[in-house]
């Protein structure tokens, strides 16, 4: 079994730095901007992006999570993960630009999934993404507006993103 690191520390760090300035640009600054991250890593990654976001812009920016755990398509198929709680920041999504983060896009499903959630939940101006990682293999018509590293690997391969506050070192790798 061969794992190689793609992404360390100082790799994660400017990519995330990166995709918040092109979050502020995209956005035109911070006003009615709000991130949800996708548990577990997308939460994660959604308060850095948020205090990279909040830094830039000198305007804070609210920061949730949405678990998409009992919306996915393919829960007969494939064992799932207890469900996480959604926490949606006061004054709701409505009317706002909503940016999903996701640690690694692969497939697409969770996405999908992502925005039957929000409709469930209200009716943004806007919905964005942000990953990460983006390995390709799409299933679904869905594609990333911020994409911290695009990484081709094969359907076989596992990409891995460990974070130092769920994993307690940074990286990201990908192996057999």
């Amino acid at each position: 079994m061969s794992t190689r690191t793609v992404l360390h520390e100082a790799d994660i760090a400017r990519a995330l730095t990166r995709i918040s300035h092109e979050i502020l640009e995209s956005n035109r600054g911070a006003d009615g901007l709000i991130l949800l991250g996708i548990p577990t890593r997308g939460v994660t990654l959604a308060h850095r992006i948020g205090t990279l976001v909040s830094e830039f812009s000198g305007t804070t920016v609210p920061v949730g999570a949405l678990d998409v755990t009992m919306y996915r398509d393919d829960l007969g198929r494939n064992p799932t993960r207890t469900p996480q709680p959604t926490s949606i920041p006061a004054g709701g999504i409505d009317g706002k630009t909503v940016v999903l983060v996701d640690d690694v896009l692969f497939s697409g499903r969770s996405i999908r999934a992502a925005l039957d959630a929000l409709q469930d939940i209200g009716r943004p101006a806007a919905v964005r993404l942000a990953t990460l990682i983006d390995r390709g293999h799409r299933e679904l018509p869905i594609r990333p507006d911020f994409v911290g590293k695009n990484l081709p690997s094969s359907r076989d391969e596992r990409v891995n993103v460990r974070l130092a506050e769920t994993d307690g070192v940074e990286e990201v790798t990908v192996g057999s």
